[in-house]
This record gives C-alpha cells, structure tokens and sequence, in this order.
C-alpha cells in the first residue's frame, strides 16, 4: 500500500510512505534498507549498524510495528543481526533478485542479433564507398 519516496525536507533525511504499490509498509521499509545496504549507504564490510527503532519510525513515518518487522525480515535473510538494545549490524549483503533462467539465452540472442547488425552496417558503409552515413 505504501511507496518510499524523499520527503521534502530532506536535510534531516525524512522519508515518508505513500499508499501506491499495494505492497505492505514493512515490506517497502525492508526494500529500502536492502537497497540502501546495497549501494553502500549501510556498508557490509564494516558491519555498519542500523539506525535505531525510534530513528527509522521517523525516517519512514511508520510504527515500531512496520519496523520491527522489516528488520525481522532482513534478519531471517541472514542480512542484519543483533541483539536487543545492543542495536542491529549489517552483517551480509542482500541477495540480488533472480533474473530467470533464460536471461543468459536472451543476452547471447542480443549479441549475435547486434553482431548481425553491425556487419550489415559495414556491409552497408562499403557500398556507399566506406564514407560512412551521409546527410539527407
């Protein structure tokens, strides 16, 4: 239901949810940390932790409720853990999302389609005398 997007009073960097990708607002928190723990805002090499409860309910606009169980489901990923009062670590990084099993075959399919492609280019520049697109 709720969408993450910069509010505009970024300078104490406040998100806020909107109620658009019928996804729940757990899920959309969780989605944020994994991104950001991904492009290194929550680096894993130095076990980076979190910012607390009370800090991500303010930076999300959401209860203890959404952020406990955002963190729940990072923990049984194997991406955060901690303890109670002691905070909660960056301890691996998420898994990235499954492309398919034929995305390897589609890749190779667009090589040789491009490979194609540019012989027929050279193909074409050598008719016209190897002087390359002319101008209308």
């Amino acid at each position: 239901m709720l969408q993450v997007h910069e509010a505009l009073h970024c300078d104490r960097g406040v998100s806020t949810l909107t109620a658009v990708t019928g996804q729940p607002a757990y899920q959309q928190v969780a989605d944020d940390l994994r991104s950001k723990i991904l492009n290194g805002t929550y680096p894993v090499e130095k076990e980076t932790r979190l910012p607390s409860t009370t800090d991500l309910m303010a930076i999300y606009d959401v209860s203890s409720t959404v952020v406990r169980a955002a963190i729940r489901e990072l923990r049984t990923e194997g991406v955060v853990a901690g303890q109670p009062g002691k905070g909660v670590y960056v301890i691996k990084a998420p898994s990235q999302p499954d492309i398919g099993p034929d995305a390897l075959d589609r890749v190779e399919n667009l090589e040789r389609e491009v490979e194609q492609l540019r012989r027929r280019v050279a193909d074409l520049e050598t008719e016209r005398g190897g002087s390359g697109p002319s101008g209308p």
